[in-house]
């Protein structure tokens, strides 16, 4: 199944994509929840409730190509990044494979949708770009077992860590939640992809074009931590709940690692693919 967060005139509604329309799930029965999220809290169960509900009632539709998309999960209790999870992308920034998770953290403030605008600040002058798979917590968790800790996921997401990479590496301290929480520096989207529709999360193939051109592409295969060890590691620290995005890391071609670099400029589209996931887009503008 495919999940998103449409903008209604009633608001932001949790919808469901069925062929070339997104159903407001809230309006069709108003017994299932108007947010996204507060329907993962539901679990695989309230999932497919939901879809069946849909199928049973009459339908509330918008057209797919008339829908303005929302972040999927515009209200995330915790949104927790990697650093430098692909040996290829370590290797091109000349840093050393860590030994254990690199954490950052974004705030909610910096999400966007498919097709929203990112917007360079004009106290940065090197915005780079970073394709991600973005994995969705789909049930509350502490202590997991790494064996076990896939059964916590509720589906995948593409995200772009956008990064002002003067912030992030030439401040005092280098300030990397600084650098990369600029508001609309975490587009998501288009949809949420439930995990029982992508069989081998760490074997998608992910490709970032900047006006058309290949930029990036790599295979979340070549992770340092692959997903379950990273939600195993993570809820040793805090608590997982439903709705947390865990942007998963990036692989090799970044801007910075380009001789000379490249920095994201206004008039820019960038456009991710991940296998399965669909594609998420976004233009660049000056702030």
């Amino acid at each position: 199944m495919q999940f998103a967060t449409i903008q209604t005139h009633l608001g932001p509604r949790a919808a469901l994509l069925q062929d070339d329309s997104y159903i407001d799930l809230h309006a069709t029965d108003p017994e299932l929840p108007a947010s996204l999220r507060q329907l993962l809290e539901g679990g695989p169960a309230a999932l497919q409730a939901a879809s069946q509900g849909v199928r049973r009632g009459k339908a509330v539709a918008y057209p797919a190509a008339e829908v303005r998309l929302l972040p999927p999960i515009p209200d995330p209790p915790k949104i927790v990044c990697l650093g430098l999870n692909y040996s290829d992308h370590a290797k091109e920034t000349g840093a050393t494979i860590p030994k254990d998770p690199i954490l950052f953290s974004k705030y909610a403030t910096a999400l966007i949708g498919h097709g929203d605008a990112i917007v360079l600040p004009p106290i940065s002058k090197e915005v780079d770009y970073e394709a991600e798979l973005v994995v969705v917590v789909g049930k509350r968790g502490r202590n997991l077992d790494p064996r076990e800790a896939m059964s916590y996921v509720a589906g995948y997401t593409i995200g772009h860590d956008v990064s002002a990479r003067d912030w992030q590496l030439k401040k005092d301290g280098k300030q990397w939640m600084v650098g990369k929480t600029f508001d609309t520096f975490a587009p998501t989207g288009p949809v949420l992809v439930t995990s029982d529709e992508v069989p081998d999360p760490q074997d998608l193939g992910i490709q970032l074009r900047l006006n058309g051109q290949v930029m990036q592409e790599g295979n979340t295969r070549h992770m340092i931590f692959p997903i379950a060890a990273v939600l195993a590691h993570l809820s040793k620290v805090f608590t997982l709940q439903p709705g947390d995005l865990i942007f998963t890391g990036t692989p090799p071609g970044v801007g910075i690692a380009r001789k000379p670099p490249v920095y994201l400029q206004p008039g820019d589209v960038v456009e991710i693919e991940i296998e399965g996931l669909g594609m998420l887009r976004n233009p660049v503008v000056q702030g």
